[in-house]
């Protein structure tokens, strides 16, 4: 269910209600159960009209006889109060909608269409005008005024180079409210303006507007010269009958630029005017309708490239299929030590949003929806290639050597902590792959046993490495398959205080939530048993040079990111005793200014750089062996 709350109140006009109106109405056409939240204290009689107008059945309002939890609470409130901002986090993941105000950044996600982009920070997940332009056809035709800074000349202009009998046709929309009255005072300056039997000037009447009905008996305005018309549903399907249309900075603008009419705008607030000059139009005087103005054509074309290179064009039509795509993953607390995570984000990108914990300093993903990843065996083939060259298989024997030099540090932490003396001593390799760790381990004299969702690769280490392995997620139920016989009976169920060393290399950052996995690891190892694992670092050099592009190129599917520092917090907390943490990862060439020139690894520089990471631990991956606290 999702619940679609506009800004409704007296005074902020009615675009925001009219959008949301238009979202449920559009949702409900394909078969999504979407409400408007309209508060108790509003009077529906004042909207009658415009639901009437916009063909709102009111039942789309009554969203508490559903039982359904809401999948995510859209606010379309402009400039949204904290507490309200809160109110709907303790219910639903929110999404904001061109969010103006101070807590922009306490939502969940944002989405901008008429905010122009990085106006506000922070920016948005996703910006796209292609949202706000339904059907986007850009009009070529071309409607430009003279060079003069005075709308009258240029009306004049216009005019004159046409037919004896033409007329200059003006459209005047201020929206469905327009409290400020910027419509009857344009109106009133056009009609007084010489000339005006050549001057066709429509004023359009929002549907919560009463400031218009008493226009035509207005003895400052010729009666004839304006013609004042109702408020009509599809009003960009029209805009091209127009030669001027003014307005102010909404989406009637865009709709009137892509229909190839010139557009000036005003406005009521000083906000409204900085962001129309932010976006690119050009306001003007009522006093005498002098302007700076320019070729919107300019304009249009500059908005046509942005719309034409979007980068949510190929996935999404407009506002009504993103919204009905998506499905939030989001932390209301830290993944791993379970407190407050911080409101404010660490960055933004269109399918997600980072945040960082304040009592463990983790950082954590929320996602737009499940990452389009799957474990299986394409991940380990095509996926590994387009990020390491060579399949998983090709990689083997690497991999494995690794695991190797792995190996002496945990029999070494087994012996020095006499934790375990004699082998084999019996290891869980979780996301265990195709076995390169587990065949270093049983020639190391472990007694291995591994885990992992991918179902191919399970069965290449149950026959051809001979070694145990399971078929399943962890920590959920595992799926035993008939070729897994070569599990002992205590392994097949993973009963605890099964293993002495659980090992997680490059996995635990797949987890949504570490702190049942640390849970049921706890439950699975024997007193002072090993736990070790890998992970990429953000405190390394790629992080610390920017840390935007370093959770820019962060794997889809890695819904933590750590730092060796947060890691003995973390770990502590979660009932570890970190005993060593070896940073990994080094790469020279990738410090800045100096990293350009560094990239021969026989070079005196690439050697300095190399020292300065390990002596100052800027490696972008690391190591961490730790014992349970009993």
């Amino acid at each position: 269910m999702i619940l679609i709350v506009p800004c409704c109140e007296s005074g902020h006009g009615g675009g925001h209600l009219s959008r949301c109106i238009s979202l449920v109405k559009e949702l409900r056409a394909i078969s999504r159960e979407a409400f408007l939240y309209l508060p108790p204290e509003i009077n529906l009689s004042v909207f009658e009209n415009l639901f009437n107008t916009m063909s709102f059945n009111s039942n789309w309002l009554d969203y508490k006889k559903s039982s359904d939890p809401f999948d995510f609470i859209i606010l379309d409130r402009n400039k949204t109060p904290l507490n309200e901002i809160n109110f709907w986090k303790n219910l639903a993941p929110v999404i904001g909608i061109d969010e103006g105000g101070s807590y922009r950044d306490r939502f969940d996600f944002l989405i901008d269409m008429l905010i122009p982009e990085n106006f506000i920070k922070p920016a948005a997940n996703i910006y796209s005008l292609k949202l706000l332009l339904k059907n986007f056809t850009a009009n070529h035709t071309n409607r430009t005024f003279g060079s003069s800074t005075n709308l009258q000349s240029d009306i004049k202009e216009q005019v004159r180079v046409g037919s004896s009998d033409s007329c200059f046709k003006i459209l005047i929309s201020f929206g469905q409210e327009d409290t400020a009255g910027l419509g009857l005072k344009t109106a009133k300056i056009l009609s007084k303006m010489k000339n005006n039997q050549n001057l066709d000037i429509t004023l359009l009447r929002g549907n919560l507007n009463t400031l218009h009905s008493s226009l035509l008996t207005e003895p400052k305005v010729q009666p004839h010269s304006i013609k004042v018309i109702e408020a009509i549903p599809n009003l960009a399907e029209h805009l091209h009958e127009y030669d001027l249309v003014i307005t102010h900075y909404g989406l009637t603008a865009y709709e009137a630029l892509f229909a190839g009419t010139q557009v000036l705008l005003d406005h009521p607030t000083p906000y409204h005017k900085k962001i129309a000059k932010a976006a690119g139009f050009k306001t003007f005087t009522k006093k005498s309708f002098t302007t700076n103005h320019s070729n919107t054509t300019n304009l249009r074309l500059d908005i046509e490239e942005k719309v034409c290179n979007d980068s949510c064009s190929s996935r999404y039509k407009n506002l009504v299929e993103l919204c009905a795509s998506l499905s939030p993953i989001i932390n209301r607390r830290c993944p791993i030590c379970g407190g407050n995570v911080m409101e404010r984000s660490v960055a933004r990108f269109n399918d997600r949003t980072y945040r960082c914990c304040s009592k463990c300093e983790i950082i954590c993903m929320d996602r737009i929806n499940e990452p389009p990843i799957e474990y299986e065996k394409e991940y380990f083939f095509e996926s590994y290639v387009k990020q390491y060259g060579k399949t998983y298989l090709d990689d083997f024997e690497n991999i494995k050597q690794n695991g190797k030099n792995r190996l002496k540090i945990i029999k070494s932490l087994l012996q020095t902590f006499g934790l375990r003396s004699v082998p084999p001593c019996e290891l869980l390799d979780i996301g265990c792959a195709y076995g390169p760790f587990l065949a270093a381990a049983k020639e190391e004299g472990f007694s291995p046993v591994g885990i992992d969702p991918a179902e191919d690769a399970v069965k290449y280490v149950n026959e051809k490495l001979n070694i145990p392995a399971i078929h399943s997620l962890f920590p959920t139920e595992p799926k035993v398959r008939p070729h897994s016989s070569l599990l002992t009976p205590h392994c097949q169920l993973l009963t605890p205080n099964s293993f002495d060393v659980i090992t997680l290399w490059y996995v635990i950052e797949h987890f949504k939530d570490c702190i049942s996995v640390f849970n049921e690891i706890k439950k699975l190892l024997k007193p002072n048993g090993i736990l070790a694992f890998s992970t990429p670092s953000f405190s390394g050099i790629s992080g610390r040079k920017n840390l935007r592009a370093f959770l820019s190129a962060s794997p889809a599917d890695h819904f933590t990111v750590w730092s060796p520092k947060m890691c003995r917090k973390a770990l502590s907390l979660s009932g570890f005793n970190v005993k060593k943490i070896i940073v990994a990862g080094h790469h020279p060439e990738r410090f800045p200014v100096l990293g350009k020139i560094a990239k021969n690894r026989k070079s005196f520089l690439y050697k300095v750089l190399m020292t300065v990471s390990k002596l100052f631990g800027l490696g972008d991956t690391f190591e961490v062996y730790a014992a349970k606290i009993d």
